[in-house]
């Protein structure tokens, strides 16, 4: 059993002027190689993007990749197709497999905040593959939503990889729990607010790493978390 907190503060910081970004891992030009990953959890960037900006087309493969939106407006356009536009709480992923190239583009004239997470596959060349999911808001208001599961699972996006990813948007004061298994890890994320989790007073962009120990939380201030949960690393 373990919780260990991770102060934004001193998490890297990166900013190309047209956008912010913050690394919970080593990625681009920030590198730690005690820092590379957790479990299968390889990539979590806080990015912000400037109005009438983005990232043109590029190419990725062999990676589960979700994004999840937390302000503004995000475009995607791929090579497969798919142009899609999504707003506040909803959610796009990729599966990218062998190939596919991107881009994420804000559109709109108000700044776009989004997580963009990668999970390592269960294997590689998985034929690629994209989708999105508009959840209503109200479905995370004081209660975990679950977004993202296995293919075995039952959350509305499935991924290649044994792996949970939950949502919770906590009114001030109000309480909340959330169960970890033998075996299971998790990655908790406070995107907004501020709230006591067993104990560690935890600011927006504050994160845990827990290992098979149950959470109790406290929104202090309106709060608004994302975990993601999968097998405990070997």
């Amino acid at each position: 059993m373990m919780i260990r907190y991770l102060d934004s503060k001193k998490m890297f910081l990166s900013n190309k002027g047209w956008l912010k970004s913050r690394f919970h891992f080593s990625f681009a030009e920030y590198y730690n190689p005690e820092n590379l990953r957790f479990g299968v959890l390889r990539v979590l960037n806080d990015d912000l993007v400037k109005a009438n900006d983005g990232f043109d087309l590029h190419p990725h493969n062999d990676m589960e990749i979700v994004t999840y939106v937390v302000d503004g407006e995000i475009t995607h356009r791929d090579s497969m197709g798919n142009a899609h536009t999504l707003k506040r709480g909803e959610v796009q992923y990729m599966s990218a497999g062998t190939g596919i190239l991107h881009s994420e583009y804000n559109n709109a004239k108000e700044p776009l905040r989004f997580l963009q997470l990668w999970i390592v596959p269960d294997k590689k060349g998985h034929t690629p593959a994209y989708g999105d999911y508009r959840f209503p808001w109200a479905d995370r208001r004081n209660k975990w939503l679950h977004l993202v599961s296995s293919k075995e699972g039952d959350a509305p996006i499935k991924l290649n990889q044994d792996v949970n990813i939950l949502a919770i948007d906590m009114e001030a004061s109000t309480e909340s729990t959330f169960i970890a298994h033998t075996g299971r890890q998790a990655y908790l994320v406070l995107i907004e607010g501020r709230a006591d989790v067993n104990g560690v007073d935890l600011f927006a962009g504050d994160a845990l790493e827990i290992v098979e120990e149950n959470l109790d939380l406290l929104a202090i201030q309106p709060s608004h978390f994302l975990i993601v949960e999968m097998k405990k690393a070997m």
